[in-house]
């Protein structure tokens, strides 16, 4: 067996950062030997700093109970040895986020982050990985734009509500039928506003029916996916209109969308569709990666499917289940979709991108 890579997770004791410590467990690529998180855990071993809001259902893995927590800021303190880091750290303004991810790159620390703070950086890719893999070819841009000389850079990953339908469409388009408009609702689970999240007074028997910033990133995030690595970073594809409502449904994991789709002119058959979707793979199931779905998008032919707590564990986690594709009476069709938030959507598609990003050459 060749010898793991060693990682480590910034913001480790948060949620996002124990599902990377849970998910990472066994990885056959990744080891953890570094943790940071904020000044207040750092000096601590991991099991003094979560033991009392260690929120996965396990135990907290004896391979990181002795780890010394690290003040994410103190960078002299970073193990020799370390390859990349996962970022999910939280701080009190994306600015904040932005200059320590980049200062991690500055030291020739490869930094694969959950945060959305770099999502609209040009020469920052935003990977899902059967999408746009190729938009990793912008690191040694970003490595030149910033004079990264030593391996250094920031990837990152969108946001958890598109990653539930925006493979499905891709699937699509990649078949030459071009989408031109969409209307995506979306049923988020409670889990996606981190811990401890929304009050249980305000979900309980109810719906909330607004999502601060998450409209915004539904209906622009596509667009710097879709698009192509130009000059000195990544330009949109403007070409799909879209139009979100996004609400906070009472569910633990697993988002939910119904989409409506519009197509530019050609438009295919329901049994065409079907088979897209059904054939569908892409680089991450040619190299078989540890965290890759088997089959990335699985239709369901039952009109009552998908549903969270039925679906949103399809193939680790990993894959999107969609299920009640029909035709529109406005637009050509309409179907349901649904992605794990919390695995798909945060740490187990960052995990995705690293496994890509060691792949292509990026991560050593």
């Amino acid at each position: 067996m060749p010898e793991k890579l060693k990682v480590g997770v910034l913001g480790g004791t948060g949620v996002v950062g124990q599902n990377y410590i849970k998910l990472l467990q066994g990885h056959p690529w990744f080891e953890i030997i570094d943790i940071a998180a904020s000044p207040r855990s750092a000096g601590k071993t991991y099991l003094e700093a979560v033991k009392k809001k260690w929120q996965m259902d396990m135990m907290i893995p004896d391979t990181v109970k002795d780890i010394m927590v690290r003040d994410v800021q103190d960078y002299s303190a970073v193990p020799d040895g370390l390859s990349f880091v996962f970022s999910a750290i939280t701080m009190p303004s994306k600015d904040d986020i932005r200059r320590v991810e980049m200062e991690y790159a500055k030291k020739g620390i490869p930094v694969v982050s959950n945060n959305s703070a770099h999502r609209w950086t040009p020469d920052v890719p935003m990977l899902i990985g059967e999408i746009n893999h190729a938009h990793a070819d912008v690191i040694p841009i970003q490595q030149k734009n910033r004079r990264f000389e030593s391996g250094g850079f920031v990837a990152v990953k969108p946001n958890c509500s598109l990653q539930s339908y925006l493979t499905a469409i891709y699937a699509l388009e990649a078949a030459g039928y071009k989408v031109d408009q969409l209307i995506i609702t979306t049923l988020q689970a409670v889990s996606g506003a981190g811990y401890p999240g929304v009050p249980s007074l305000d979900m309980i028997d109810n719906i909330v029916p607004y999502i601060g910033g998450e409209e915004e990133k539904t209906e622009k995030e596509p667009l710097k996916i879709l698009g192509k690595i130009e000059g000195d970073g990544i330009t949109n594809d403007d070409s799909i209109k879209i139009s979100a409502t996004c609400t906070r449904v009472p569910v633990i994991d697993g988002h939910t969308a119904v989409v409506n789709v519009k197509f530019k002119s050609k438009v295919p058959k329901k049994n065409q569709i079907l088979s897209i979707w059904k054939n569908f793979r892409a680089l991450p199931q040619e190299l078989d990666l540890p965290f890759a779905p088997e089959q990335p998008i699985i239709y369901l032919d039952d009109n009552t499917r998908p549903q969270p707590r039925k679906d949103r564990n399809n193939d680790k986690g990993m894959a999107i289940t969609v299920g009640r594709l029909r035709e529109d009476n406005v637009f050509d069709y309409k179907f349901v979709a649904l992605s794990h938030n919390t695995v798909r959507g945060a740490a187990g598609g960052g995990i995705l991108n690293a496994e890509l990003l060691k792949h292509k050459g990026y991560i050593k």
